[in-house]
């Protein structure tokens, strides 16, 4: 990686930086993050993941993302806010996600929470995608320096606020904006990128809920 915060792959194509050269990393990048998400139940999968992230890796999350959406059914926060005592139970007992109490009854609290949401707003997509921020609050440039320094933004800690307000837990602004840039509410792809222009197109022609 030179100092532009890409690495040029065996493909001879320039990725952001953070990928590492790993295959099922690389996939991820090209694939998934930044690309538009209006799925309810995608978007609920990702804010759960993004919180059993905090003090590890995405990698790590990724890596057990199937077993995460085996143990809680797809996501489907219909399914998981009936969850009870048994259900922690066995996802305590499951080696292949990460067996951390708070953060397994979180999602079962969250996708309660989402439920509420869903009545309030119709759907969990047209609740987030009324934070994705305007131009007036978007860096001029998505430099490596700026991707950097900036690990939150002014509307992810709105968001988080309000989903706290809301009984959401393992939702920090910091959290909350990795979610922002995965789903597609940010185009956070570094200049150069070979997937920025890609993603911008995506975002320019998605229909928001």
């Amino acid at each position: 990686m030179d100092k532009t915060g890409l690495i040029t792959g065996d493909d001879g194509r320039d990725r952001c930086f953070w990928h590492g050269g790993l295959d099922d990393y690389r996939r991820y990048h090209d694939e998934e993050w930044g690309r538009p998400v209006t799925d309810d139940n995608r978007l609920f999968e990702k804010i759960c993941l993004e919180g059993f992230q905090s003090g590890l890796s995405w990698l790590t999350i990724l890596r057990k993302r199937e077993n995460f959406r085996a143990a809680f059914a797809g996501f489907d926060f219909e399914r998981v806010a009936a969850f009870g005592d048994e259900d922690v139970a066995r996802c305590l007992a499951d080696a292949g996600i990460i067996r951390h109490r708070g953060k397994i009854v979180s999602t079962i609290n969250n996708a309660r929470r989402a439920m509420a949401l869903k009545d309030e707003w119709g759907s969990l997509a047209r609740y987030f995608w009324s934070f994705e921020p305007g131009p007036e609050e978007r860096p001029a440039r998505m430099d490596y320096a700026t991707l950097r320094a900036n690990p939150t933004s002014p509307t992810s800690v709105r968001l988080s606020k309000d989903l706290k307000k809301r009984g959401w837990t393992f939702v920090g602004p910091t959290t909350v904006y990795a979610f922002m840039q995965a789903m597609g509410l940010v185009n956070d792809h570094i200049e150069g990128c070979c997937c920025r222009d890609e993603v911008e197109v995506l975002r320019r022609l998605c229909k928001r809920p």
